[in-house]
């Protein structure tokens, strides 16, 4: 009898406690999460303002109420970000925020209701702002991209890439506002590449060869231009002394 009742003490205790810990943890849902309760990670360009003024949510917020895939989504898209984490968190209490960032490898400008502003491009082709980025391991001497928008991206990753396997040295690339590519290599000058997205990659590899052509032959002449937009019949047009 007296084990029983020293089991049934301690289930009591243990129901007790329990009982107590979920209704702390059901509080704890309910209370409002501030600007102080916002824990970052991976990064330090951003603060916890940044988190605030880059969220539709509106802070203090009770924690329940809380949406972390919307919260992921709002600061991907507004900080430029690589990748996101976002964790409620009881004990301690608060949001657990993990941000990769994005690398740039370009400087970049676009416009944005005739304002133009500067940035940063990574090697997926996405515009970076300047205050979002880290440009201590950018060169000064980086690709300038001009006249960027969403739809440029893939295209765009796909120029910026394809320096690594070839010879040539890019120094500018020009998105007209109707979407017209141009180039500018650094011994080969203008290169006009047009319209088709499709076909980069064959005219890259033209533009390699080209480059790869100047180096064996010490081509006298002076280079004003070459056209690519039909690569099957590129078009080269040289100073004349």
């Amino acid at each position: 009898m007296k084990s029983q009742k020293i089991i049934n003490n301690r289930s009591f205790l243990f129901l007790t406690l329990f009982s107590f810990l979920l209704g702390l943890v059901c509080l704890k849902t309910f209370k409002k999460v501030d600007v102080d309760d916002i824990k970052i990670s991976g990064s330090e360009l951003f603060s916890q303002d940044d988190v605030v003024n880059n969220s539709s949510l509106k802070f203090p917020i009770r924690l329940i109420f809380i949406e972390t895939n919307f919260l992921e989504k709002d600061l991907k898209q507004n900080l430029s970000l690589k990748n996101i984490s976002v964790i409620k968190q009881i004990f301690p209490f608060g949001l657990k925020i993990e941000i990769n960032t994005r690398t740039p490898v370009a400087y970049a400008e676009r416009t944005i209701n005739d304002e133009k502003i500067l940035g940063f491009i990574d090697k997926d082709g996405i515009f970076i702002d300047k205050d979002n980025a880290d440009e201590k391991s950018l060169s000064k001497h980086a690709i300038q991209v001009f006249g960027w928008e969403e739809e440029f991206k893939k295209i765009l990753s796909e120029v910026l890439n394809a320096q690594e396997n070839y010879e040539y040295e890019l120094v500018k690339i020009t998105f007209s506002p109707n979407g017209f590519l141009t180039v500018e290599e650094k011994d080969l000058k203008t290169i006009f590449l047009g319209f088709n997205p499709n076909l980069i990659k064959y005219q890259l590899l033209i533009i390699n060869n080209l480059k790869n052509e100047l180096k064996k032959n010490n081509f006298s002449e002076k280079i004003d231009n070459i056209d690519l937009t039909d690569p099957n019949k590129p078009k080269i047009k040289v100073f004349k002394p």
